[in-house]
């Protein structure tokens, strides 16, 4: 080939092939194919962006429900839902629908505010009749805009029962499951988590309002309120605070109590409706009961009717009678002792008194090993300053004294507690408490215990001091949260032990000298003990920090007034006792400053005596004196104008807290009554915002100035 034909060759390939409408066809699939592929990349992106949607929002919701839960653990522990469960699941089926099916209730559950007072004999059934009630509220709501919360009260819980405590469980069952009501509370969570407060019961109130305000109806039920505690106005601040709730929004409120006079007269105007066993439901109980019943009960059908018959006619309006006396047949085993138990049955005032008589006749006439166990369960659960759970009374009872650990191998089974106690003792499983039947069951063995066992508070004083004083102990206080959380799951009574041994201790402290200055002159059990008393229901992070280092033993005994025990160990070194009464804690106080915060004359006296110092300065109060006056003790000598601490002065302090005694005590002492004071400037204002009517009287009558800034 030429050079010439190459050339034309090479110029034909390097010349266009298409035509004009192959080029368009070609750009327009081109256009076609990019649209298509970021389409593509478009969808994926969004199913990319869907499963990270996916994945993300239950963590997210996991997260939300975590915080919620805490919040509502932060605001208060108390778990009335589980009291609730317990208390509905003794229920006789059938058992309280006389109650249900009154008009006075229906009136009440379709009134806007209204209230419903049911008061009853002891015994009457008051408590199950408020759960039936609280049961069918739950059973019966399906607006979401109606909620329902519901107060215990317990007289073993009133240290815990207070205002404070009692509205912020209202709160905490309003938003509990609903986050979308929870605003109130996550602010009060801001504001005082971090800072390691707690809210007062005007914030909690302030909450409370603002979640009721986005609810149509509120139910609010309050069981026992004759056990709600009221030395300290508690009772009628509660009910006080109820009603203003009531005065801005559509609260619904029932309260049971016994026939207590100054209760039934805050519900004097107010709609009634009295709670007594029916004579059917005694019927439907004791029925119920026929399976626990002897054999010659269950398999013969008239003595079965006897025993309903005599029983329903004997009990008069008390359903706890029916109980007992139910209890009562247990160990008969044939019909002629049946019915000559049955012919026996007390009726009237002394009804209840003969039944627990019985029963503590039954538990006497029972093995020796048995009877003394039965002793020392009821012992314990009616001395017990709080509710003690199965495992703590366990772990009590297998304590062995001049023993320094625990043998597991000693550690009794619960259903033989409960067994040998005549149904004088119960068992709250949702809850794991052991307690006695009745709070009549308590009055009763209070008066019957100088006899029945006159040593049990020695023996429950020891056992606690021994319980402190094992080795686990004694390389005292825990580091971490982890490791106290573990310490007190392992050691079930450290806390009651560590909270209380000192109230059991104060009425016998000669006997028990020896014990109590072993544990107290050992640095470690004190710090281990310390540190347990301290941890607050509420645990943030960093919970087990929260407690006072280098406490010896003039805080401790201090701390629950134990002036024998500490007269003592002063004596033993006397060339050291000028420095150990001056000797302060961590947190700035002295002997004498806890003392008097909570209220020991003895020990204040023995102190003083002895040299300590009444205006030193320290601790959250600034010095003994407003610390006395905060608690309401009036026997502390110092200067009442003094000034520092959390309210400035003792009379602000004694005002804020509606201590009248106290504040006439400080203004006759000579006690500035215009003296400038902290949040509210001055005791008058301190008083007037909390209530204390018969205080701001007694101020003004000393010339308090109303206009004071």
């Amino acid at each position: 080939m030429t050079d010439g034909g190459r050339l034309k060759k090479a110029g034909e390939a390097l010349l266009w092939k298409f035509k004009k409408e192959e080029v368009v066809s070609i750009l327009d699939r081109m256009e076609r194919l990019k649209s298509m592929v970021e389409i593509a990349l478009q969808m994926d992106h969004f199913k990319l962006s869907r499963a990270i949607k996916d994945d993300i929002t239950p963590v997210r919701a996991h997260v939300d429900n975590t915080e919620h839960r805490s919040h509502l653990e932060w605001i208060s522990p108390t778990d009335y839902p589980a009291q609730q469960s317990d208390i509905v699941k003794r229920r006789q089926e059938g058992t309280g629908q006389w109650f249900l099916d009154a008009p006075e209730v229906a009136k009440w559950r379709s009134e806007a505010k209204g209230t419903l007072f049911c008061p009853g004999i002891p015994g009457a059934g008051k408590t199950m009749i408020a759960a039936i009630a609280i049961d069918s509220l739950l059973k019966s709501v399906r607006d979401s805009s109606v909620r329902v919360a519901y107060i215990y009260c317990n007289y073993k819980d009133q240290k815990e029962q207070d205002v404070t405590s009692i509205l912020a469980a209202i709160l905490k069952q309003l938003v509990q499951g609903r986050p979308s009501l929870a605003e109130p509370l996550t602010r009060l969570h801001k504001q005082h988590a971090n800072k390691g407060t707690r809210p007062l019961a005007d914030e909690i109130s302030t909450a409370l309002q603002s979640v009721i305000s986005d609810l149509s109806t509120v139910y609010i039920v309050v069981d026992a309120l004759d056990e709600c505690r009221n030395d300290d106005g508690t009772r009628r601040w509660l009910l006080a605070r109820i009603r203003d709730l009531q005065s801005k929004a559509d609260v619904r409120f029932l309260a049971t109590s016994r026939f207590i006079p100054d209760i039934v007269d805050e519900f004097k105007d107010l709609r009634r409706l009295e709670v007594q066993a029916s004579d059917e439901d005694v019927r439907r109980f004791v029925a119920g009961q026929v399976h626990r019943l002897p054999n010659c009960i269950q398999r013969k059908h008239d003595l079965q009717r006897l025993v309903q018959d005599k029983i329903a006619e004997s009990v008069d309006g008390m359903f706890l009678l029916a109980r007992l006396h139910t209890d009562s047949l247990l160990d008969k085993r044939t019909p002629k002792e049946i019915k000559a138990t049955l012919a026996r049955l007390s009726k009237g005032s002394v009804a209840l008194d003969d039944a627990y008589k019985d029963a503590i006749h039954r538990i006497e006439g029972q093995l020796a090993g048995d009877y003394e166990r039965a002793k020392n369960v009821l012992s314990w659960i009616s001395y017990a300053q709080r509710p003690l759970t199965t495992a703590e009374i366990c772990c009590a009872l297998a304590v062995e004294n001049e023993e320094e650990e625990l043998d597991p191998e000693n550690v009794p089974d619960v259903e033989d507690l409960v067994s040998v106690c005549a149904g004088l003792v119960v068992v709250d499983e949702e809850s794991g408490v052991i307690r006695l039947v009745h709070y009549t069951t308590q009055e009763y063995l209070e008066r019957i215990r100088g006899t029945w066992n006159p040593e049990a508070q020695l023996d429950i004083a020891s056992t606690c001091l021994t319980y402190l004083s094992f080795n686990d102990f004694k390389n005292g206080s825990c580091p971490t949260d982890a490791e106290l959380e573990k310490r007190i799951q392992q050691s079930v009574f450290l806390d009651y032990a560590a909270r209380y041994w000192g109230t059991h201790t104060s009425p016998i402290e000669d006997d028990v000298y020896a014990l109590a200055s072993s544990f107290l002159l050992h640095e470690g059990s004190i710090s281990c003990a310390t540190q347990v008393m301290s941890m607050s229901t509420y645990k943030d992070d960093g919970y087990s920090e929260y407690f006072p280092r280098n406490k010896i033993f003039i805080h401790v005994t201090a701390r629950f007034g134990l002036a024998s025990i500490l007269k003592g160990l002063l004596e033993s070194s006397e060339e050291e006792a000028a420095i150990t009464v001056k000797s302060k804690d961590s947190y700035g106080e002295d002997g004498l400053y806890i003392a008097a915060e909570n209220g020991h004359e003895a020990v204040v006296k023995l102190l003083l005596d002895k040299g300590a110092d009444p205006n030193a300065q320290g601790g959250r109060y600034s010095n003994a004196l407003q610390a006395a006056s905060s608690g309401g003790h009036e026997a502390v000598g110092a200067d009442p104008n003094a000034q520092g601490g959390q309210y400035s002065n003792a009379l602000y302090a004694a005002s804020s807290r509606g201590h009248e005694a106290v504040v006439k005590l400080l203004l006759d002492k000579g006690a500035d009554v215009n003296a400038q004071g902290r949040q509210y400037s001055n005791a008058l204002q301190a008083a007037s915002s909390g209530g204390h009517e018969a205080v701001v009287k007694l101020l003004l009558d000393k010339s308090a100035d109303p206009n004071a800034q």
